[in-house]
């Protein structure tokens, strides 16, 4: 096994053969299926969480603040800052017209520029989640009449514009836990100290787990 010709290791899209399915629970966000796996060598069975996917945004203003939400998480017990996120869960939706959508309902923000900062799989040996978080820059507040009425989870979601230091100082001092602002924020201060150079065009090629492994936009 070798590395690319330019000796940096890049992950590859690999299928192997599914012999047998079992849809073992059937939930509101997310399934969990049991597959029998070829593998050549030998046939094993992998349960895994079948998501949709999802996108993060890392909303950067002209003095290098993020805007950050604050939410209850309930697996974790626990109220997480993160980025604004949402689930690509909307059919044929473009992936960054839903971090728009998300950007819009849970921080009353729209951006001009967008670019992609990473992709991730926050636990692909589990699930098939894949996220995108995007940068959003030249932002500007929705108006007041146009604003989406949050609700149930989100009705009491708490926002706040942090300078992106104090953010890397939040990691290192583990104040902070969410992936998606753990990998974003490193990420964003990768591309800020590269003269943002390390950044990819909104639309860039994203490894999404294959249809197969996902569960259906709704």
């Amino acid at each position: 096994m070798t590395l690319e010709a330019d000796g940096l290791p890049t992950d590859r899209a690999a299928s192997r053969p599914i012999l047998a399915r079992e849809e073992c629970f059937a939930g509101r966000v997310w399934n969990v299926v049991s597959d029998q796996v070829d593998l050549e060598h030998a046939r094993v069975t992998r349960d895994f969480v079948q998501h949709t996917g999802a996108v993060g945004i890392l909303v950067l203003d002209e003095l290098e603040r993020l805007y950050l939400v604050r939410q209850y998480r309930h697996p974790v017990g626990g109220e997480c800052w993160e980025p604004p996120a949402g689930l690509l869960d909307v059919a044929d939706e473009d992936p960054v017209e839903a971090a728009a959508r998300e950007l819009h309902e849970e921080a009353d923000l729209t951006a001009a520029t967008w670019h992609t900062l990473t992709d991730y799989f926050p636990s692909a040996g589990g699930s098939s989640e894949s996220v995108r978080l995007f940068l959003a820059r030249d932002v500007s507040p929705v108006p007041e009449a146009e604003r989406h009425v949050r609700s149930e989870e989100e009705r009491d979601m708490e926002g706040a514009w942090v300078p992106l230091d104090q953010v890397l100082d939040a990691i290192a001092d583990g104040r902070v836990h969410a992936s998606s602002i753990v990998i974003g924020a490193l990420a964003l201060d990768r591309a800020r100290r590269s003269g943002w150079s390390t950044l990819r065009p909104a639309d860039a090629p994203w490894m999404l787990a294959p249809a197969d492994r996902r569960r259906s936009a709704v």
